[in-house]
């Protein structure tokens, strides 16, 4: 099997331009795919925020969330 080589600027624009083209052409998947990564990484920041915290119960917590609807 022959091996090809390429080096990394022109990698580097290849992908730039299959992701753009991805962007363009897949708008809708590729904005659900954005949206799922940015609340899988904000879920796990909040997660690693909450074990540096003090527990509170159920009932503030609702306490709170009534006091702003």
């Amino acid at each position: 099997m022959s091996e090809i080589t390429i080096d990394e600027t022109k990698l580097k624009e290849l992908l730039k331009v299959a992701i753009i083209e991805l962007m363009q052409e897949q708008k809708e998947e590729f904005s659900e795919t954005l949206a799922e990564t940015l609340e899988d990484i904000l879920i796990k920041n909040a997660i690693k925020e909450g074990e540096n915290t003090k527990a509170v119960s159920r009932e503030q917590i609702f306490k709170i969330l009534n006091q702003k609807i």
